[in-house]
């Protein structure tokens, strides 16, 4: 979630000091204490808190506005272009034979035309997005040249 500020900053050229947390329930404390004042979470930990009225959601770092916060806007609202969402895929060694990542691949597709499957992604802010391995491999690809350039800009490091 760091990228997602240091990307925000990027786009915006506003200044804003990174403080660094290990996870998101120790940031999501100090901002419900007033100690920082803005974060870029994942749904999943956020949601209780903005169910509760604890924190305010400003937007969505999703391209599309998120049907669980009816009426928060997207960042790209006010920054075109801005998006940076999570996502999580499925990867096998290099030399795997085909058919094993084909059975593999049409086995995650089913699961995640699984009208349960989408019911609980949908409850942890997520969407299923099916598909081949070359639309994950075109997917890695592009976020890896986008995320590339935040991490020069921003002199991120792993820490």
């Amino acid at each position: 979630m760091h990228l997602s500020g240091e990307l925000f900053k990027f786009m915006t050229g506003c200044d804003m000091l990174h403080v660094p947390f290990k996870g998101a329930a120790p940031a999501l404390v100090e901002l419900m204490s007033g100690q920082v004042h803005v974060i870029f979470d994942n749904l999943p930990s956020s949601a209780p808190h903005l169910k509760g009225g604890r924190i305010r959601a400003l937007a969505v770092t999703s391209a599309e506005r998120e049907p669980s916060l009816p009426g928060v806007p997207t960042v790209g609202e006010t920054v075109p272009g801005y998006e940076a969402t999570a996502w999580f895929g499925i990867g096998m060694p290099r030399g795997t034979p085909a058919e094993i990542i084909a059975k593999v691949n049409a086995e995650t597709n089913r699961a995640l035309a699984d009208p349960q499957m989408q019911a609980r992604l949908a409850q942890l802010g997520g969407r299923p997005i099916p598909g081949t391995p070359q639309d994950f491999g075109k997917v890695i690809a592009a976020e890896t040249a986008k995320w590339a350039k935040v991490v020069i800009s921003s002199g991120a490091k792993v820490e």
